[in-house]
């Protein structure tokens, strides 16, 4: 069979097995918004080589005009978006089907964590075989600190998860008044720092409340996605502009103020903005992917391994930055400070090389994330089907 008639196969498969009500917008979204993720990590990551260390800078220290980058790839609030609805839909069919609420949880959290047990038990051996190799522990504290970021966000996803009953009854309105009501206090009238952490749950279940309330097909016409994109984008831009909120939607190495860590109110209502362009792509995007089954294949099989995707993207790059000093750098945009637009292209240059890395790790890795296959019992000999293609909308 030719690659080409077996991409044709793939396709016929992955089609066969998408159950005819499967929303295949919300996949789309999700994976646009995990991709945004790793994209913009991509970015806005470098890792420089010198004098025999290796030290993590951000381009967005030396290039404010990248600033525009963070609002196209700070994608999160879509992820928490989706996640609200596919969770709100799924204990509201658990209950339906008679099925208690921890059996429902340890499920959706196991689809989570066990790919976080593979990551981490390997940059464990990693990092303690660097170690011992004399890499300095600057070094290895850098490359670990980017391997564990990202869990910041599976931590706060799954307390929001487990939060779906109560969080599917609260109106996004209430959550947003935390944030706000915090930064009044933090940065109106002095209160302590730590009192934005709050807003670690509370801004991120905005959007999560909101998908809940989508599931429940509260208001989700035309006209509310436009206000919220309006109205979500002009409070963004009032907040920069005349509150001094930062323009970056990502925390700047240096800057007194980060949107991100931990969530400002300008991060919410950029979200918000985010969440009413999500909205209006939803009947585009159902209708794109009937149509278009080869992309309809492509998001499905992302979505498959969207945690391992999301969970070894840093780990490619910097498997590739290794290879690159092995093999005789620094490299520009690789290894050099990111301080001009010559990074800038040469960054974007090694872009597919990450993409090839980050492909042989999910080819290593995915088995842990889907877990054990169930069979499926129409199966015959010779007859392959794709039981699993329709299994991601667990997030």
């Amino acid at each position: 069979m030719t690659s080409r008639a077996a991409l044709r196969d793939l396709v016929r498969r992955v089609e066969a097995a998408t159950p005819p009500g499967r929303d295949r917008a919300l996949d789309a979204l999700r994976a646009l918004a995990v991709l945004g993720v790793v994209l913009g990590h991509w970015l806005v990551t470098a890792l420089v080589a010198d004098s025999g260390t290796v030290h993590g800078a951000s381009p967005l220290e030396h290039l404010p005009g990248l600033t525009p980058a963070t609002w196209v790839f700070q994608t999160l609030a879509v992820f928490f978006l989706v996640g609200g609805m596919v969770a709100a839909r799924g204990h509201a069919a658990a209950r339906a089907r008679g099925t208690g609420y921890g059996v429902w949880l340890r499920a959706r959290v196991a689809r989570l964590f066990r790919p976080v047990v593979a990551v981490l038990t390997v940059w464990a051996v990693a990092a303690a075989a660097m170690l011992a190799a004399g890499t300095g522990p600057d070094t290895v504290r850098t490359l670990g600190n980017l391997v564990l970021s990202p869990l910041w966000f599976l931590l706060v996803f799954t307390a929001l998860t487990a939060a779906t009953p109560p969080a599917a009854r609260l109106h996004p309105a209430w959550p947003l008044a935390v944030v706000l009501t915090v930064d009044v206090l933090r940065f109106g009238l002095g209160a302590p720092a730590w009192l934005g952490w709050i807003d670690v749950a509370a801004g991120w279940l905005v959007p999560y409340c909101l998908g809940a309330a989508w599931s429940r097909r509260l208001p989700r016409s035309r006209a509310t996605g436009w206000a919220l994109l309006l109205g979500g984008g002009a409070a963004t831009a009032g907040l920069v502009l005349y509150a001094g909120y930062p323009a970056s939607m990502v925390g700047v190495p240096g800057a007194p103020v980060s949107n991100l860590n931990p969530p400002t109110l300008a991060a919410v209502t950029f979200g918000l903005a985010q969440c009413g362009a999500a909205l209006l792509l939803l009947g585009p995007l159902r209708r794109l992917l009937t149509r278009r089954l080869a992309l309809w294949a492509a998001v499905a099989l992302l979505n498959l391994s969207v945690m391992t995707v999301f969970l070894w993207h840093q780990t490619a790059m910097m498997a590739v930055t290794a290879t690159g000093l092995l093999a005789g750098g620094p490299l520009p945009g690789l290894h050099t400070p990111p301080d001009g637009p010559g990074w800038v292209l040469a960054r974007l240059a090694w872009l597919p090389v990450f993409a090839a890395a980050l492909l042989v790790c999910v080819a290593a890795f995915r088995s842990y994330e889907r877990g054990r296959p169930r069979r499926d019992r129409r199966t015959t000999a010779g007859h392959r089907t794709a039981p699993e293609t329709v299994r991601p909308a667990g997030y």
